[in-house]
């Protein structure tokens, strides 16, 4: 199912400008509050984790297609908000689009909690901005929207008390929803947005997730790196390192 819709989305360099200002203590390889609630049989783990405010918002990455083309709880964290996986398209993908190069074999995933701790509010309570960036060079180019506050959406919707894999999933009701839960989930692979995305391509690509106040102020934000690119035998991992290397640092640079 496409979930990002072109007429939600905002391009450009502005965005990640935006959300320069949150003083985030980001705390890496973390559960999240109660668990991983969409879907069946994700395991909690590996997010990368911003909690203030009340608020706390995850991202990860994990295997999405492994070499049968299923879905495994292995997330590739490097420990420091980083992941990586092999820069191959999955063996089939999804059935909507079998044999796409914009299929990624890995998925990002995001969870925002408006009251992990009992001192925030409900999901309607707050603005939130997704950017995911589409440029595998040293530059950045993003897409960003708000991923919650939307008229419909198979975003999973619980509370502290759900359970593992037991978010609700209802887009008919879901906006009214709302303002009844606190924690909404979802995991989304590149093939789900409008931008151009080679799976083959060697590159990084960033995601930042923000939550706003009722004046746009930053409450919380996290952000993680998912690095597309085979892991190298050992005599060309030094070489492969330090190549990504140098792109991290031109990508500081440049941005």
């Amino acid at each position: 199912m496409r979930i990002i819709k072109a007429s939600m989305v905002s391009i450009g360099f502005g965005l990640l400008l935006l959300t320069q200002t949150a003083t985030a203590t980001v705390m890496y390889d973390q559960n999240v509050t109660n668990d991983v609630i969409f879907g069946s049989g994700n395991a909690n783990g590996a997010f990368t984790v911003d909690r203030q405010n009340g608020i706390e918002l995850g991202l990860r990455a994990k295997l999405r297609f492994d070499e049968f083309n299923n879905p495994q709880n292995i997330f590739n964290s490097n420990g420091d908000g980083t992941y990586q996986f092999d820069n191959i398209a999955p063996p089939t993908g999804f059935g909507f689009a079998p044999g796409s190069l914009a299929t990624a074999i890995w998925n990002f995933e995001w969870s925002i909690n408006s009251n992990f701790d009992g001192s925030g509010g409900t999901l309607d309570s707050l603005s939130y901005l997704l950017e995911i960036d589409f440029d595998p060079s040293a530059a950045t180019n993003f897409i960003g929207f708000d991923p919650v506050n939307v008229s419909n959406s198979d975003n999973a919707l619980g509370d502290n008390s759900t359970g593992n894999g037991g978010g609700l999933v209802d887009p008919t009701n879901y906006a009214s929803l709302l303002s009844v839960y606190n924690l909404a989930q979802n995991s989304w692979n590149m093939e789900f947005a409008p931008i151009d995305f080679v799976s083959t391509e060697v590159g990084i690509f960033d995601f930042a997730l923000t939550a706003f106040g009722p004046q746009d102020e930053v409450l919380a934000r996290t952000s993680i790196q998912v690095i597309n690119a085979t892991v190298a035998e050992p005599q060309t991992l030094l070489i492969m390192l330090l190549s990504l290397a140098g792109l991290a640092w031109i990508r500081r640079k440049t941005s």
